[in-house]
């Protein structure tokens, strides 16, 4: 007993000496900010840490760290917590914060991006836009550059210009010796190559270098169909992405919006299934391709010149946090067959409380082997799903979850086995995320800069015996 006192002693010390020597702040358990310090963006998940810090500059995540290496504790850095569920107990793990560093500079005549690791993608978008480039940015304004980016970052350019981890120049990290470094093709390779693609388990990033695009317009918009045509129209779309060249995104989409007075009158209470694209050609190349769609008579058609800077209203998702649960899955295509199984676990004729269902195209770029780099360039998936619920309450929570296991289990028979980082919500062992080399080759990165599993990640790769 005496021995467990005197740690906890210790712990409480060594963490009051840490918070006086950071920029920014730590609370701990008891402390009047404490549940909203501990708060993630995805509300549902109860995150009860030994302490968080809000870190505020590159020496504030040195000192966590070598803290937490003092005292026995681990460390997970945390952006947003957009994707905060499978983290787990964090009970012996400080969660480092850094949604406080948020510093973007844009270098128009090399066309890089410099975000520090609080940056959301709403801080790049629009000075890039600004001067003239475009960024690889996740379809949601407020999710993270730095947890989008390692998770391998899909964006509406995807297809045509490659994943955002393969367009990463450089990356600025705090490794778990208590090191910063700088790292390139040059510099740490084998880490840089981690950290492109291979999730959050190697290091704290504390900025990110990534590649712009000189453009800035493309077409995009939705077609909105009622839900009752679900059949007609996601077949319709899925024969469509066959034939649309590579600088075509496209998702098909069931959604069932809650009757809330903040959405516009023609969403609140509504459901459609419906097909979002963005397309960078010019106009009427666009309105030749969509022209099959559009003969199915779409409700609302909004489809138009877009400025890249307005993309990240397209998907429609919360501007801000919510309870949800969610999760997804690579499939290996989308024939009639599997429409038809996810109708029958989620179309107009199932009561579902799922808010969405939907499937994102791939290939192009992102196809196996069109590019290269980093742990994850790609994916052996014509098609990523990803299903999706609010849970305000723990019960509306036990029938979200009991309906994503529906749209999962019918959809089973075209599973690569494997799911996509970053539509991963739930726990997924190693051998689910990444190929089975690429795994192995992550555990041994893993094990040379950090053999102690300090610094953890929502997806954690353990380091190789």
């Amino acid at each position: 007993m005496t021995a467990f006192l005197e740690a906890d002693l210790d712990t409480i010390a060594g963490l009051d000496a840490l918070g006086v020597r950071l920029d920014g702040d730590l609370a701990r358990p008891g402390d009047p900010e404490w549940d909203i310090a501990r708060q993630a963006w995805q509300l549902a998940v109860d995150q009860r840490p030994a302490a968080v810090v809000h870190a505020a500059s590159v020496d504030d995540v040195l000192r966590t760290v070598d803290t937490a290496c003092q005292l026995g504790l681990r460390v997970a850095p945390q952006g947003t917590g957009h994707n905060a569920g499978p983290l787990g107990p964090l009970d012996d793990t400080i969660l480092l914060k850094t949604s406080m560093m948020r510093g973007v500079v844009i270098d128009p005549v090399r066309k890089i991006a410099r975000a520090e690791a609080g940056a959301l993608w709403m801080d790049v978008v629009q000075p890039a836009y600004e001067h003239g480039l475009t960024a690889l940015a996740g379809s949601s304004p407020d999710v993270g550059v730095v947890g989008y980016t390692v998770g391998g970052g899909i964006s509406w350019h995807a297809r045509s210009l490659g994943l955002a981890a393969s367009n990463v120049v450089a990356v600025e990290l705090v490794t778990a010796d208590g090191v910063f470094r700088r790292v390139d093709d040059d510099h740490d390779p084998e880490l840089f190559w981690a950290l492109r693609g291979g999730g959050g388990s190697f290091g704290i990033v504390t900025a990110i270098e990534i590649r712009l695009f000189e453009f800035t317009e493309v077409q995009a918009g939705i077609l909105f169909f009622p839900l009752e045509r679900a059949s007609e129209v996601l077949h319709a779309w899925r024969e469509w992405v066959e034939i649309v060249p590579p600088e075509v995104m496209s998702v098909g989409r069931m959604l069932r919006f809650p009757p809330l007075p903040e959405l516009p009158p023609f969403l609140s209470g509504q459901s459609f299934v419906v097909v979002e694209a963005v397309m960078r050609m010019p106009a009427e190349d666009a309105d030749r391709l969509l022209a099959p769609l559009r003969a199915l008579g779409p409700a609302i058609d909004t489809v138009h010149p877009t400025p890249t800077s307005e993309l990240g209203q397209l998907h429609m998702d919360p501007p801000g946090p919510v309870p949800a649960a969610g999760d997804g899955m690579l499939l290996t295509g989308l024939p009639y067959e599997a429409v038809e199984a996810v109708l029958a676990a989620s179309g107009p004729s199932v009561d579902s409380p799922l808010l969405s269902v939907e499937f994102r195209h791939r290939g192009g770029a992102i196809a196996p082997g069109a590019s290269s780099g980093g742990a994850v360039t790609g994916f052996d998936a014509q098609f990523a799903m990803f299903a999706v619920g609010i849970a305000p309450t723990p019960g509306a929570g036990v029938a979200v979850r009991a309906a994503v296991d529906a749209v999962q289990t019918r959809l089973a028979p075209w599973s690569t086995g494997h799911v996509y980082l970053n539509f991963a919500e739930r726990h997924k062992a190693g051998s689910a995320l990444f190929e089975a080399d690429t795994h192995r080759r992550l555990q041994q990165v893993k094990a040379l800069y950090d053999p102690a599993d300090v610094i953890r990640s929502n997806h954690p790769i353990t380091p190789a015996s």
